[in-house]
């Protein structure tokens, strides 16, 4: 958990009798090299928990401090039923999700139940979400955010369909009901805005698939924003051989962090794994896009497993974005 600015620094530096404690520490016979090393990690320490926080485990670089950390996961239905169960799953899920410390994460699939234990397992997190039955009826596109870093300025959904407005509407052939969360955020960080979308689209029909495409791209141009725009979610189309992606792709008017990454973490694997070994094809069918001004610095297919049993059927997909950057 990344601590806010008003944290208090480790007590060995915010401990004012540390200095009669190393005047004693000599007097007792204590090598001065010895105690010149636990003074210097002391100073690491602090400089690793200062005024930014501290450094993401998953960070591999010395991002900017406004560095965004962005998630896509799809967290698979939380069936009671082995193998696979949710409760065994949850605490991996956990453990996951605490190792990266994303900023914001587009979830796809699942339920009411679940996502609230999900957010009693992670309270620096609030999310957002609907059920695509109404209510809390079926599964959500749920956006967990962190609340030291995000506001949350405005959101809505709407169903990928020919009436968009209508709850739980499926009109392209899907018995799947699809739709879209999406929400306007601030960042308290930089004072800068953005919108999130988060989206999963349909796993069978090709045509519903393009469809979803084509009124996600429509909505959000209608957005007329200098505002950066993530889409992100569980597109059930692989990365650069599907229509859906190249009319969303193909003219340049989303980008895919992927491919704009400076650096590029687990390139070879699927980013979804099936509670199965994981395989060396390179095919994402989770994606983070994105449209405006967002440099990406890193994006890594995060394969993080506990004895052979992964948190999801699917991998998350991390970027690390700077937004209208300098």
């Amino acid at each position: 958990m990344k601590p806010n600015d008003n944290e208090t620094k480790p007590e060995s530096l915010r401990d004012p009798s540390v200095a009669v404690k190393a005047s004693s520490n000599l007097r007792a016979g204590i090598p001065r090299r010895a105690l010149f090393q636990k003074l210097m990690a002391g100073l690491f320490v602090w400089l690793l928990l200062g005024a930014n926080g501290p450094v993401r485990a998953a960070e591999p670089g010395g991002f900017p401090p406004k560095t965004l950390c962005v998630m896509t996961y799809n967290l698979r239905f939380a069936s009671r039923t082995p193998p696979n169960a949710w409760p065994e799953r949850r605490p991996l899920m956990r453990e996951c999700i605490r190792q990266v410390n994303p900023d914001v994460i587009g979830t796809q699939e699942g339920v009411y139940w679940q996502l609230q234990e999900l957010s009693s397992d992670l309270p620096e997190y609030e999310w957002i979400g609907l059920g695509r039955d109404g209510g809390s009826r079926g599964e959500f596109m749920a956006v967990f955010y962190r609340k030291s870093r995000l506001e949350p300025l405005a959101f809505d959904h709407f169903w990928l369909s020919d009436t968009p407005e209508v709850i739980g509407s499926s009109t392209w052939g899907n018995s799947d009901r699809r739709m879209v969360t999406w929400v306007r955020f601030r960042d308290l960080r930089t004072q800068k805005e953005f919108y999130l979308w988060n989206t999963h689209f349909d796993h069978l029909i090709q045509a519903a698939r393009e469809k979803s495409a084509d009124l996600v791209r429509e909505r959000v141009a209608a957005l007329n924003t200098d505002r950066p725009v993530l889409l992100l979610g569980d597109f059930n189309a692989v990365a650069g051989q599907n229509q859906a992606y190249d009319r969303l792709v193909g003219d340049g008017f989303f980008r895919d962090t992927w491919t704009q990454a400076k650096v590029r973490g687990n390139e070879e694997f699927n980013s979804f794994n099936g509670f199965k070994a994981l395989a060396k094809e390179g095919k994402r069918i989770d994606w983070i896009l994105a449209r405006g001004p967002v440099v990406t610095h890193r994006t890594e297919i995060v394969t993080f497993s506990k004895n052979g049993q992964f948190p999801s059927d699917h991998c998350p997909v991390v970027a690390w974005l700077e937004l209208e950057p300098d």
